[in-house]
């Protein structure tokens, strides 16, 4: 049976935090590659969207900068009702909302995502956004 401790727990929940958080302020900023940065750098990388399955990190980079060319598109990210929970000490399952404001619109919905510990390093190796 896996265990972790208390503190560890925390920590690892604080790291995965930060990264969301670093996303955010990359978006907010109009920084699409800033904000890729917390996904997983591989073609492995799966992203489920409105239009099904998507696999690779430069696909997702290449869709996020179509939908999102201008930074009135990109609007304002925020997040929100965030769930973590650690699966192991390597793996975690994160369930959310956000909303992007822009001038006339609000977008919003939920996801889900699959955090796995490379190094040091917690990247999003599965992103599903509705």
């Amino acid at each position: 049976m896996f265990l972790l401790f208390p503190f560890l727990v925390f920590s690892q929940k604080k790291e995965i935090m930060q990264v969301l958080q670093n996303q955010k302020t990359a978006w907010n900023k109009a920084d699409v590659e800033g904000y890729m940065q917390g996904y997983w750098k591989n073609d492995s990388l799966v992203f489920i969207g409105s239009k099904g399955p998507v696999y690779g990190w430069k696909t997702t980079l290449e869709n996020y900068k179509k939908s999102y060319n201008t930074p009135a598109k990109m609007g304002e990210l925020n997040f929100s009702d965030i769930q973590i929970k650690l699966l192991d000490k390597n793996y975690a399952f994160v369930l959310g909302r956000w909303k992007i404001t822009r001038e006339n619109d609000s977008p919003n919905g939920i996801f889900t995502l699959i955090f796995q510990k490379f190094g040091k390093d917690w990247k999003i190796i599965s992103d599903h956004t509705q």
